[in-house]
């Protein structure tokens, strides 16, 4: 499931990439239109605290298309869902204003209970309409907080489980799934090269506080959230091995 494919093993089918609008869904997005023939993307809005991120996300899709036009004609239809409903049923720190803080189960208060299972059946559910055969989502346990639902098993697992309930196979592809956020950086750049990734300093959003006024050398952020300190270890280890080789 999150071995790299080949361009030419899957130009002819079609792909759903999960698209949030912050770094790791903008590399999957690229990884997406690297190898596939047809890319659409799909976000989601669940009353989550950084809703910014949705904003950001047309203007990735805009400037993709402007400075990269090998994967312009690739890169199709956008969807937004409105999954507010989770926000509802849902008590963290991504959905309320709280501080971000360990909960007693040892998982920090901004895991949504449930969020990625709902994800990726909505997006089976529109890739089946759509004609899709590949689902790209931006999990990860190796720089991550946590999530339970971030886990490969578990995504190996909700693959099987959506394959056999639509009675069609669904690949559920996870790029990023054993990579670190330095490694994350340079796929970006092998992928796009130095301005792939100066698009996603720019552009892309991540902060879980949606802050987009201070600008940080791996991009914008309030720099003190466990998604910023993702980001910025990662940037800094990205730019410190590339120092080492060079």
């Amino acid at each position: 499931m999150t071995a790299v494919v080949p361009p030419q093993a899957a130009t002819q089918r079609k792909a759903l990439v999960l698209f949030s609008g912050g770094q790791d869904s903008t590399a999957c997005l690229a990884w997406a239109l690297d190898r596939y023939a047809a890319v659409e993307t799909l976000g989601f809005d669940y009353g989550q605290r950084h809703r910014v991120e949705l904003d950001c996300r047309q203007t990735v899709r805009r400037e993709l298309v402007a400075q990269f036009p090998a994967w312009a004609p690739k890169l199709g239809e956008d969807h937004l869902l409105d999954l507010s409903l989770l926000g509802q049923i849902s008590d963290t720190a991504l959905t309320d204003e709280r501080a971000i803080e360990l909960q007693a189960n040892g998982l920090p208060n901004t895991f949504v209970p449930g969020r990625n299972l709902l994800f990726l059946t909505f997006a089976a559910t529109l890739a089946y309409r759509r004609g899709a055969s590949v689902l790209v989502g931006g999990m990860c346990e190796t720089d991550f907080s946590g999530y339970p639902d971030c886990r490969d098993n578990t995504l190996k697992a909700l693959q099987v489980a959506l394959s056999l309930g639509l009675d069609t196979p669904m690949t559920l592809e996870t790029p990023l799934m054993f990579i670190t956020k330095a490694e994350t950086w340079a796929l970006t750049e092998a992928l796009g090269g130095a301005a792939l990734n100066e698009l996603i300093v720019e552009h892309t959003h991540t902060c879980y506080l949606g802050e987009r006024r201070q600008r940080q050398a791996w991009g914008y952020g309030c720099g003190s959230c466990p998604a910023c300190e993702l980001r910025a270890r990662g940037h800094q280890e990205f730019l410190s091995a590339k120092a080492a080789a060079a």
